[in-house]
């Protein structure tokens, strides 16, 4: 493998954009290719970014043996296309959240990586956040004793018109996943797999959910308090309570600056992000992780394994079938 990892980014849309942005100024990983459907969207973002090569369809990039590396942030509904045709090509795949439409491509997908020995993993950056990852471990040491509460919310004010992707079915709209994921990765962190999913929403002419209520359950009795909508847009915050304290995550829980460590008898403790582990809200670590992983030789990442992303979806797909969200085309099942 080259001294620089070499990355080929499959679509040129603004998260393609905000996570290339960030993998340049990284000193260890070169950005080589780009694709698109059509070459002029390629050529256009090569040109922004400085990409040596640009091609017109996906085939190209996953042919492409100088390519160690390819972050797939095409819309979710391609999510099982692209990064198969990677996988399939021999190339080791970042595949964008949330990672498929379903548990069924998921599921696909993890045994096409697993088969053909290639790193897969799904650009969860929360799980990478150095903050983030401070936060598990004061849960899993016992900070604030035995979890018997998550509550996280996403939501955006929109309005978003009927043409917009996050109201078009066909595209896998709906606010569940495109924001819902955050709150039920952030549960999953933190309680593994739920024993029981209960969900409401409010539906759009279109049938996508416009907003969406969720209560998680585990045998040891916690319990989840979710929420994601497109109309409404909330505080995006998080806090996670137990026997004998509680934390509160501040706006943008997702990639925080800070929260807050409550405990029964204390003065309470604000961890920071530190100003060494780069800007707020940066892909940076994902990225970073993915290239350890392969400079390691590692399938997967400990922080993002595949078998946690399939259980997400399984979570996911519950909440679907309880809303009553069915795509156009959508085949089901695990």
């Amino acid at each position: 493998m080259a001294e620089k990892m070499r990355w080929g980014v499959l679509a040129t849309g603004g998260m393609a954009a905000a996570f290339t942005a960030d993998l340049v100024d990284l000193p260890d990983a070169e950005v080589v290719a780009v694709a698109s459907r059509t070459a002029e969207p390629a050529k256009a973002f090569a040109e922004r970014f400085g990409i040596p090569r640009a091609y017109g369809s996906w085939e190209e990039l996953a042919r492409d043996e100088e390519v160690d590396v390819v972050y797939v942030a095409t819309p979710h509904v391609a999510h099982r296309a692209a990064a198969g045709l990677c996988l399939e090509a021999g190339r080791d795949v970042l595949c964008e959240k949330p990672f498929t439409l379903n548990v069924r491509e998921a599921a696909e997908l993890v045994a096409l990586a697993r088969e053909r020995g290639r790193f897969l993993m799904e650009a969860m950056w929360m799980y990478c956040n150095p903050l983030v990852r401070r936060l598990k471990g004061l849960v899993d040491d016992g900070a604030i004793g035995e979890v018997r509460t998550v509550q996280a919310d996403f939501g955006l004010s929109g309005p978003f018109p009927p043409s917009h992707r996050l109201r078009d079915p066909a595209l896998g709209g709906g606010a569940l996943l495109d924001l819902g994921v955050y709150p039920v990765s952030f549960a999953h962190l933190l309680l593994g797999e739920p024993s029981g999913v209960t969900a409401h929403a409010a539906l759009s002419a279109e049938g996508v959910d416009l907003q969406t209520g969720m209560l998680l359950s585990w045998e040891s009795g916690a319990q989840a308090l979710l929420h994601c909508s497109i109309v409404g847009g909330t505080g995006v915050t998080a806090s996670v309570t137990g026997s004998a304290g509680r934390i509160d995550v501040p706006g943008g829980f997702f990639s925080p600056e800070r929260f807050v460590l409550h405990r029964d008898g204390r003065e309470p403790q604000e961890y920071a992000l530190d100003p060494a582990d780069g800007p707020h809200g940066t892909f940076r670590h994902e990225a970073a992780e993915v290239m350890r992983c392969l400079r390691a030789g590692e399938r997967e990442s400990p922080l993002v394994p595949l078998d946690g992303t399939l259980a997400v979806m399984r979570t996911l797909d519950a909440v679907r079938d309880r809303v009553g969200v069915r795509y156009p085309g959508e085949v089901r099942g695990s």
